[in-house]
């Protein structure tokens, strides 16, 4: 596996995220322990969790609980995996979400994820969403406090914008390790976000990079230039996506979500394929 870097941590190129094996249409946890362990078995060293990957109001944490009972039980070593997660977002288990970015939450949220997940510290703790009633500096406040209180190992933001890459940056002295952003083929208004963390050397992880859950499948149909190159190399729409992701910047690593062990295993396929200039110009294109 081909690795990159978050901060000074090293990953394998592709990571695997959590999220479609704790919410809706979630498999049993048996088949979500045998994708995590196919997963560490490939070279995987990135998880991507959070607090709120969970369906009902009494399993807060469900993703994060789950990772950490898999990366346990598997019977390799498990020294170098790198595990993030998320907080200030919210399910109350009726199927919404909310948001609430106050530091004393985020701090509690942190406390609470540390204890599910185990260790002396959170890998790489992000804030999930900026909470449109909290000013943004003060929910990173409370991340950079964590930070400083060693409860966390790695600062990170997602859905964020480049003013608050920025802001997030200087009230953290320099420490943002990463910006979790949505981009895919079909959602690539994260751009600028891709190039400002790529400037300043920061870790860019796509979330949905092939384009959700329930779109992923269809991805060679609806983008047919993916479709092409998959053909002409002998693999999947998917992999040729992953691929693509990591060819725009040395500091993108891709988290596709997964709930079966062959899923994973076709993804991280897109670490040893090099796409040419034509095909990259194709891709573009779609």
């Amino acid at each position: 596996m081909k690795t990159r870097t978050i901060a000074d941590v090293e990953v394998s190129a592709i990571g695997l995220g959590g999220m479609p094996m704790s919410i809706e249409g979630r498999p049993d946890e048996e088949r979500s322990i045998a994708t995590i362990h196919a997963a560490l078995e490939v070279g995987v060293t990135l998880f991507d969790t959070a607090d709120a990957y969970h369906l009902h109001a009494n399993e807060v944490g469900h993703n994060e609980s789950l990772i950490a009972k898999a990366i346990a039980s598997w019977g390799g070593d498990t020294s170098n995996v790198l595990v993030a997660t998320k907080g200030g977002h919210l399910r109350p288990g009726d199927g919404s979400w909310y948001v609430d970015g106050r530091p004393e939450y985020l701090k509690s949220a942190a406390e609470a994820s540390l204890k599910r997940l185990g260790g002396e510290a959170i890998g790489l703790y992000q804030l999930h969403r900026p909470d449109p009633n909290v000013p943004y500096a003060d929910s990173i406040g409370a991340i950079r406090d964590l930070l400083d209180a060693g409860t966390i190992r790695l600062a990170g933001i997602s859905n964020a914008n480049p003013e608050q890459i920025r802001l997030a940056q200087e009230i953290l002295g320099g420490r943002l390790a990463s910006v979790q952003n949505q981009f895919s083929p079909a959602f690539r208004s994260s751009e600028p976000e891709l190039e400002l963390a790529d400037e300043m050397g920061i870790a860019f992880l796509p979330w949905s990079p092939l384009g959700g859950i329930s779109a992923a499948a269809g991805l060679g149909e609806r983008f047919a230039p993916f479709q092409r190159v998959a053909e002409d190399r002998g693999v999947t729409p998917q992999v040729v996506c992953l691929a693509w992701h990591l060819s725009k910047s040395p500091h993108v690593i891709p988290i596709p979500g997964a709930s079966r062990p062959e899923s994973i295993r076709n993804s991280v396929q897109a670490a040893e394929l090099t796409l040419s200039a034509e095909e990259l110009a194709a891709l573009e294109t779609a």
